[in-house]
């Protein structure tokens, strides 16, 4: 029987210290609770800390995005060799994979990714995931790491995401850890900070918008921290941090993919009545089009908002942007087909 996959993603403020440089004794401990968790499952390790790391050689780091770009390739060697001595430890090797946008937008380009991972774990390799920062375009970067775990955990159907973070769990008003979360709502939301480390691009906000995704599309969200001897084990055995519930889904492996890992490029407003067609697995005319956002092709992938402007699914669209806005008024117009649209 295949193993079952978890991707765990390491903050930067996890594993660093308040200079960015990494702990070793951090590492060493995420390689042994990994080298257990790998007996059982197949895991993708996505990491941080690299722009921390190298932003000490770069005279004086202001932080723009050049300096960024420059530290994160001086930063990424010294995080791989890290983890590649003390993964050595159990005998295990580790791969680097510099990901980017287009690896989950382009679905022959995910599925060959896909492939790749496969024959890691297929000869025992544990993939430590990182952006490719000094080429990624920024318009297309990842919003931060928070992102590509997620996208990897839904794009390989993982059972569980873990991201550890310096906080050790998702706290409510008193800064006590809440160890189940069963619906991130108003109350849940009402809780965060909008704050984040001075290390890291992410916060909470970040964690909590990813998490939702992912537990939308059947993947259970742990937020916990490093303590213990064996982190993961004990999140998954829910002693480690806040467990949020994941949500059956029934979206075959292409829709999920359209869900998450297609970069929007434009967004479309529907009006009450498409919401409705789009709830009963209706294609979306452009009769119930009200509004349309940037520039696409047809065949583009965009937002769906509806007329509070909440982001309720995305679509691969049949028309470009200019005749879609053209044909607002005009009955009998596909905008997409359903098989093309994912409601969240």
């Amino acid at each position: 029987m295949q193993k079952q996959v978890i991707v765990i993603k390491l903050g930067t403020a996890s594993i660093t210290d308040e200079n960015g440089v990494i702990r070793k004794p951090v590492i060493k401990k995420v390689a042994a609770s990994i080298a257990e968790l790998s007996k059982t499952y197949n895991v993708v390790l996505v990491s941080s800390g690299a722009v921390g790391s190298g932003k000490a050689f770069i005279q004086h780091y202001k932080g723009t995005l050049s300096e960024r770009k420059a530290a994160a390739a001086i930063g990424n060697p010294i995080l791989i060799q890290l983890y590649q001595k003390y993964f050595a430890d159990y005998k295990i090797p580790v791969a680097q994979a510099l990901c980017e946008r287009y690896h989950f937008s382009n679905r022959p380009q995910f599925l060959q990714l896909k492939e790749t991972f496969e024959a890691f774990w297929n000869n025992g390799i544990v993939p430590v995931v990182n952006e490719n920062d000094l080429v990624s375009n920024v318009e297309l970067k990842f919003s931060d790491n928070d992102e590509l775990a997620t996208l990897i955990a839904i794009g390989f159907n993982a059972q569980s995401l873990i991201i550890c973070t310096s906080v050790g769990g998702f706290l409510n008003d008193k800064k006590e850890i809440i160890p189940v979360i069963g619906k991130i709502d108003g109350t849940v939301m009402s809780y965060v900070k909008r704050e984040k480390s001075s290390l890291g691009l992410g916060g909470m906000v970040s964690k909590l918008t990813f998490a939702r995704l992912a537990v939308s599309l059947g993947i259970q969200v742990i937020i916990c921290g490093l303590s213990g001897i064996n982190p993961f084990a004990d999140a998954l055995a829910g002693n480690n941090g806040s467990i949020f519930t994941a949500q059956q889904s029934n979206l075959k492996a292409r829709q999920k993919w359209l869900a998450s890992g297609s970069i929007t490029l434009g967004s479309i407003t529907v009006d009450k009545g498409a919401v409705k067609a789009l709830e009963q697995r209706r294609s979306l005319l452009t009769v119930g089009v009200t509004n349309v956002q940037g520039k696409f092709a047809a065949g583009e992938v965009v937002q769906i908002m509806n007329e509070e402007e909440k982001i309720i699914g995305v679509a691969k669209v049949k028309i470009a942007a200019e005749p879609l806005f053209e044909n607002l008024h005009i009955k009998h117009v596909m905008a997409a087909h359903a098989d093309d649209i994912v409601l969240f």
